[in-house]
């Protein structure tokens, strides 16, 4: 392995786990001998998260540290890390040691032996409960079905790509930031490798199925025009149903058999009609909320304060081959 890695790590109450979390990634990075950063995204953490993470960026070579200014959700905070990478190929990784930093190598290997642009740690055994497992599959077949990634079901927090792949989305913005379906516009070339994963040590995870539910909407209503689509096929099919009931009523007058309509059937019809009525208007009052959104200027993050070189560490720069890229502005 030749090229330069940049690790990039969204941190959130995470001030116990940076202090272990680092110098394993350190001494990871040092074996492959390549030249490295890692870079810390804090994420607007209400606790001491930021002053463990400067505090790292100021004693260990090769680690920076990033502070955003409010707390603007892990894919947010993944672009602006991403962005600041001055290296030939983006690690992400979780803050809560349940990627293991012994197992970047494998991503690695799998990055440049195939030839592929991204590559997505997949483990060997579910790290999580059956519920939450079951939520984040369900989010992954979700984003098969309406984004069209048919890479969708290997996507983790765990990955490794070609910095060149963040061109495909520098003019994203607005606060519904997600980096896989961004990834996605940018290359097929995606690939997994089996890792090892751990249980989370402290705390409890910041993705509950709420959340979930809400990044999923997200995804979906910020990427895809499937939900609009649905509510063409709802209003068809209330409108089919209508149809049919009309043909049943003119069918019993001219059959002699007429009676007066019961005022449930009415309240039940009348409800039926109004609800995919609503749904409908809900789900583009939804897009166009998220345009008026994004006319607003709304931020995908704003970095607060840098701590640590904006240099890679490590093997001199090759004079013959292609230097890191030039970073984006944040």
């Amino acid at each position: 392995m030749s090229e330069s890695v940049s690790v990039v790590i969204p941190c959130y109450r995470s001030a116990l786990t940076l202090p272990v979390l680092v110098p394993r990634l350190v001494s990871v990075l040092r074996e492959l001998n390549v030249r490295y950063e890692v870079i810390l995204v804090v994420d607007g953490s209400p606790d001491d998260t930021w002053p463990t993470a400067a505090d790292l960026a100021e004693r260990v070579e090769g680690v920076r540290a990033i502070h955003l200014s409010r707390n603007y959700g892990q894919h947010n905070a993944l672009v602006a890390g991403i962005r600041e990478a001055g290296s030939q190929v983006v690690v992400t990784m979780d803050d809560d040691l349940q990627h293991p930093p012994e197992q970047i190598p494998n991503l690695l290997a799998a990055l440049e032996g195939d030839r592929l642009d991204l590559v997505y740690g997949v483990p060997h055994v579910e790290e999580h409960g059956f519920l939450r497992s079951f939520a984040s599959r369900s989010v992954k077949a979700c984003m098969s079905a309406t984004l069209g990634i048919r890479t969708a079901r290997k996507i983790s927090a765990f990955r490794a790509f070609r910095t060149h792949l963040r061109d495909g989305f520098a003019q994203l913005s607005g606060p519904h930031a997600s980096i896989d379906v961004a990834l996605s516009w940018a290359t097929t070339r995606v690939g997994s490798a089996h890792v090892h994963m751990n249980h989370r040590r402290h705390g409890r995870s910041n993705y509950s199925l709420p959340l979930l539910v809400r990044h999923t909407a997200n995804m979906v209503l910020g990427y895809s025009a499937a939900p609009l689509r649905l509510a063409s096929y709802l209003g068809f099919l209330v409108g089919l149903v209508g149809l049919l009931l009309g043909v049943a009523v003119l069918w019993h007058f001219a059959t002699g058999s007429t009676t007066v309509a019961g005022f449930t059937t009415i309240a039940s019809m009348v409800a039926l009609f109004s609800a995919a009525q609503l749904i409908a208007i809900g789900v583009l009052g939804e897009y166009v909320g998220r345009i008026h959104g994004s006319g607003m200027g709304h931020p995908t993050y704003v970095i607060r304060e840098r701590v640590g070189s904006a240099a890679p560490v490590g093997l001199p720069r090759q004079s013959s081959g292609a230097g890191a890229p030039a970073r984006n502005a944040p």
